[in-house]
Formats: C-alpha cells, sequence, structure tokens
C-alpha cells in the first residue's frame, strides 16, 4: 500500500527545489528536483495511487484567478485551520500565489484517475509535538516511525524541503488508515492528521 504514496513538496518556481518522497523495496527514497517534467516522470516512475502536495490545489471561492485581488483571501478549509489554531501562509500571499498557480497547473497534468490531495506538513509537525524547522528532531523522530513502519530510514542531513515531502508521504500513509481528518468547504479541502502520528503506526 505505501509504495503507491508519492508525497511532494512542491517549490513556487522551478529555480527551486522540490521534495520527493516515496518508497521503494521497502526503503524510503527522499530526494530534490527542480522542474515540473522532472515532477511528472517521478510520477510516471512511482505509478501511485495517492499524491500528497504541499501546496494549494485550490483558490478561494468567487476569485477568477489567484491574482484577483478583489477577491477573498481564505478558502473554507483555511478558516477552519485558523480556528484549529494551526499556523499557515494564506494563498494569496506573494510567493504563495506562485505557488499555487504552479500546483494547479501540475493538477491539470495528473491522471484524474490518481488521487491527488492538498497536505499540509506543518500540521503533521504539530501532531508530533515537534519543531516545525527542527531538522535534527524531526530527522529523529521519522526514523523512530519508519522502523515501526518496516521501512528502512536512512541517518543523514537532510534538506527542510525533504523532510516536508516525507511529511506528505506520512500524512498520505495516515490517509489511506482513515486516521486523518478532512478540512472541505466549496472551495478545497486539506488533509491533516490527527491527535499524535506516533500513536498509529
Amino acid at each position: 500500500m505505501i509504495e503507491k504514496i508519492l508525497g511532494i513538496d512542491l517549490a513556487g518556481s522551478e529555480r527551486r527545489k522540490t521534495g520527493i518522497t516515496f518508497v521503494k523495496n521497502e526503503k524510503l527514497i527522499t530526494f530534490e528536483i527542480n522542474t515540473d517534467n522532472e515532477i511528472l516522470d517521478i510520477i510516471d516512475y512511482v505509478q501511485p495511487n495517492l499524491i500528497c502536495i504541499d501546496a494549494p490545489l485550490s483558490i478561494p471561492e468567487g476569485r477568477k484567478s489567484i491574482d484577483d485581488k478583489r477577491g477573498k483571501h481564505l478558502r473554507e478549509c483555511d478558516k477552519i485551520l485558523l480556528k484549529m489554531k494551526i499556523k499557515f501562509f494564506p494563498i494569496t500571499l506573494g510567493p504563495m500565489r506562485m505557488l499555487t498557480k504552479r500546483a494547479i497547473f501540475l493538477l491539470q497534468k495528473i491522471d484524474k484517475n490518481i488521487e491527488t490531495i492538498e497536505v499540509f506538513p506543518g500540521a503533521l509537525y504539530d501532531s508530533i509535538k515537534i519543531g516545525r524547522k527542527n531538522k535534527i528532531q524531526i530527522t529523529k523522530t521519522y526514523s523512530k516511525i519508519f522502523a515501526k513502519m518496516n521501512v528502512f530510514f536512512e541517518i543523514r542531513e537532510y534538506s527542510q524541503d525533504e523532510l516536508d515531502s516525507i511529511a506528505c508521504f506520512l500524512t498520505g500513509v495516515l490517509y489511506k488508515q482513515n486516521k486523518t481528518i478532512i478540512l472541505e468547504g466549496k472551495d478545497g479541502k486539506i488533509v491533516i492528521p490527527i491527535n499524535d502520528f506516533t500513536e498509529y503506526i
């Protein structure tokens, strides 16, 4: 099951690194790439049935485009995040507009038979109760989680993009186990973990 999950920490531009995570032969594979074509090639290689992307896959209701400054700034699912006191960057904020454009473009290129969901690594880190940028603590926690999953996890220095793509992947694992919350509204949805991830592995 887990070998059909692909985690993507998408960058707003092809000039920046995008983190990729999947499992192959019971080993966690994590690396960085740049271009849209590389991302689509990875999807062809992995042949996933679930793609988990850390990027907005929709725009607020009523907006003609993400650049429409007269429209709403938050989707209904974003408002739920706010009520849950989970910090995030609004999708109409400068760099987030570029990320949203790229994510929606890629979504249109992905086979419609592949389930593709929007996820948020910050919510997973919050559920594990570790700092979102604490690489050492995140890596140690991942090592314990994947040991319980009988998946080989290499102990090395990971970039933040790689760590975030692993968080996307793990959210997908929980989603497959029906152990996530779907924050859903008319204009999109975000999938986040429930409680402490380590309880479920």
